[in-house]
């Protein structure tokens, strides 16, 4: 029956001629898609061909190709004669999640981390309680989801990081797949530093005597307060006559008329004095500061009156909790995509628990105690006055841009490891769902103890303690030490922290080093060493957050990078996949993927997508440059010069955008309308290459940036197979008997 050559159908058949353009010695002598023999020349790769089955001079380089990975391959009938196979041996496969529960879960232990638990409700204290949950909710489905399914979208259909997908999308946005890796970077720079404090707490955890429980240590100061000592203050009261009540003060027990006589006031109860004209609070005279927030400033942190002009000293006790958490964090991704999604998928299992068995305990306790409903009240009533102040927005935009992990490459990363048929549209509206009910559960578990903790100070919610990245780690461990046996509930808490931390970070060294992979594919084969060195690097940058004033440059990473320039950052995926490249068109590809939709759920994306999404993220941009903040730390304003380092941050982040832009209109191939089409190479990267082999799987030829297979039949009876691999071009000689 003999062996029949065929351009097999393939979604990218359309770009098929286009394939043929790059060896213009290669042409079809019959019309259709059956090549017979073929016209002699040169061999384009620098190989001798066999007698009609030459290739000529490429127009272009076969670089140019390495996507759209086409097959002209034969179907063999093994009756006919025997073939001898003498390929080259292509290695180091890219590698796949085992399952598309693997990848559900990588998601979940992506977006369902820190930013929930941690940053989530630190940030609705600072803007203002309910004001900041309305603005986040239509952020969220807006902005958040339709980013958040778009780059699931693109990594699967291309399996590829974003660097490659963004150049094949439109050449011009280049530089946008090198912006995401900058953003990511510059988080998992500081992101690991949340997980140290996490690891720091753990340990901490063992004792008989919690830690941020009393004032007893050597760096307590005198403001010190304590709700256990000032407990034993009051009951050693005279019953309930103002004159007669304690309090705690200076580590001891001293009567609250005391105190009120220095403001020439008297003790009107508990928490307040007052005289005809005024009343104060205790909290505001002695200018105390909770036992839990000394405990992370100056213990965990080490500030000590540390500023910008006065970094303070180096903490080896952090930096070596950071360096742990590094190991743990490199042990599970060593062995790349599979050992990682093994991790992932036991980890939000594990998290997923943690965080019922954590914050479902503390939410109770809360709400059990005098004053919740106060803080819940605060949580969740709007002010509508706030709704024009731009920070809010910003915060808002910024925090679901931050807890789903978008404009960072990270979920382009995780999807193209994913079947080209699997329903990420399914996945990314789990995925969302999961993310805003952690979020607003954790706000919950916050909330109701900063009732109790305004309420036990006589203070405002607003009042309680400072509005800083700290916050979690001020107003749980006060929840936990109003737990039966605290110790216990404070090793599930903050090892329930430790992994989400951990699952987050997964995500972002994987994307940066796909990057670096995808860029130099022969460095698959040393994987483990760039995830080595990748993590070791990272750690170098964060040395600097070890010493006393370190929490400034957190705060000064966080408060840049995952702001206004992330916000940018999606506008422009947005903007090059539903205008340059067009919204149709993607919808098709989603087609190809087998993601099918109702025509209302289809407006929708496609209203998203054209026009709410990218309308609303300019307009969020624009809102927040009109009323721009500096960073600060609490009620620690930074230097000029610093927020100056603060803006170079985050133009860092969008520099290469406009630098490879203007790299590809002097230097690239394509002109004119060229340089925003989308190039032939962008085509799936499954089911796109059916190369029909006994011996090999058509992964075997999907490695890196991609393989193009030619067969071709000489007068001698052989088969010449051309594969075009990483540049590198292979021939197989097969011969029909």
């Amino acid at each position: 029956m003999g062996r029949r050559h065929e351009l097999l159908s393939t979604p990218c058949g359309e770009h098929a001629m286009d394939l043929l353009s790059v060896y213009p010695g290669v042409r079809p002598v019959a019309s259709g898609s059956s090549l017979a023999a073929l016209a002699p020349n040169e061999d384009a790769v620098g190989q001798s061909a066999a007698p009609g089955c030459s290739m000529g001079s490429p127009s272009r380089s076969p670089q140019d190709h390495p996507g759209c990975q086409y097959a002209l391959a034969g179907q063999d009938d093994r009756s006919d004669g025997e073939m001898t196979d003498n390929v080259a041996p292509v290695e180091h496969h890219r590698g796949s999640w085992a399952s598309p529960v693997e990848f559900i879960m990588s998601c979940l232990n992506y977006a369902i981390g820190l930013g929930n638990v941690w940053r989530f409700p630190y940030l609705v204290y600072r803007n203002g309680g309910g004001a900041f949950l309305g603005p986040y909710i239509i952020m969220l489905f807006l902005i958040g989801l339709p980013i958040f399914f778009l780059e699931l979208a693109i990594g699967q259909y291309a399996g590829l990081g974003p660097i490659e997908a963004f150049q094949r999308i439109s050449p011009f946005f280049h530089g946008l797949g090198y912006c995401t890796l900058v953003v990511i970077t510059l988080i998992t720079v500081y992101y690991q530093v949340i997980v140290a404090w996490a690891l720091f707490y753990i340990f901490n955890s063992f004792s008989y005597e919690l830690g941020w429980g009393s004032c007893k240590h050597d760096f307590n100061s005198p403001r010190c307060f304590s709700y256990s000592a000032n407990d034993e203050c009051m009951a050693q009261s005279n019953g309930t006559d103002p004159a007669s009540l304690m309090t705690y003060y200076n580590r001891t027990c001293v009567k609250i008329a005391d105190v009120c006589s220095t403001r020439g006031m008297v003790a009107l109860n508990a928490t307040h004095c007052g005289n005809a004209q005024a009343q104060e609070s205790l909290k505001t005279i002695l200018k105390r500061v909770l036992a839990s927030e000394e405990f992370y400033n100056d213990y965990v942190l080490g500030r000590n009156n540390a500023t910008w002009e006065n970094w303070g000293e180096f903490h080896w006790t952090l930096c070596l909790f950071l360096f742990l958490s590094w190991v743990v964090l490199y042990a599970c991704l060593a062995r790349g995509v599979q050992s990682s999604g093994k991790a992932a998928s036991d980890g939000v299992h594990h998290g997923s628990v943690f965080v019922a068995l954590s914050l479902a305990p503390i939410l109770c306790r809360g709400a059990s105690l005098e004053g919740a409903w106060e803080g819940v009240t605060y949580y969740i009533t709007p002010r509508w006055e706030t709704l024009l102040d731009a920070n809010v927005w910003g915060d808002a935009a910024s925090q679901v841009f931050y807890s789903f992990g978008i404009g960072c490459g990270s979920l382009i990363t995780l999807s193209s490891y994913s079947k080209f048929s699997n329903n990420c549209h399914t996945d990314a509206l789990i995925v969302s769902v999961a993310n805003l009910g952690t979020a607003v559960f954790a706000g919950f578990a916050v909330f109701t103890v900063m009732g109790f903790l305004a309420n036990q100070q006589g203070v405002a919610v607003t009042d309680v303690v400072d509005s800083g990245p700290g916050l979690a780690f001020v107003v749980y461990p006060e929840a936990i030490l109003r737990m039966p046996a605290p110790q216990v509930w404070a090793v599930l808490f903050f090892f329930m922290l430790f992994i989400l931390g951990l699952g987050s970070q997964f995500a972002g060294v994987q994307a940066i080093t796909t990057a670096l992979i995808d860029k130099w594919p022969n460095l698959r084969k040393k994987q483990w060493l760039v995830t080595m060195l990748s993590c070791l690097g990272i750690f170098i940058m964060e040395i600097p957050m070890c010493y006393s004033g370190g929490v400034y440059m957190f705060t000064l990473l966080d408060w840049n990078t995952a702001s206004w320039a992330i916000l940018l950052i999606g506008f422009a995926e947005i903007i090059v996949v539903s205008w340059v490249y067009g919204c149709e068109r993607f919808l098709e590809n989603l087609s190809e993927m087998g993601i099918k939709f109702y025509r209302p759920i289809r407006a929708y994306w496609r209203f998203v997508w054209v026009f709410a999404s990218p309308i609303i993220s300019l307009a969020v941009f624009l809102f927040v440059m009109s009323q721009y903040v500096p960073a600060a730390y609490g009620s620690y304003k930074f230097p000029p010069w610093a927020d100056v380092i603060g803006w170079l941050i985050s133009i860092s982040t969008l520099l290469p955008f406009p630098a490879f832009a203007v790299y590809r209109i002097i230097y690239g191939k394509e002109v004119g309308k060229d340089l925003y089409r989308a190039s032939p190479m962008w085509c799936p990267r499954e089911d796109g290459t059916k190369v029909v082999d006994e011996e090999r799987s058509s992964s075997d030829f999907r490695e890196g940036v991609g393989a193009v297979k030619l067969d071709c039949l000489n007068g001698n009876g052989h088969i010449i197979s051309h594969f075009v691999y990483d540049n590198v071009a292979f021939a197989r000689d097969s011969v029909r008997t």
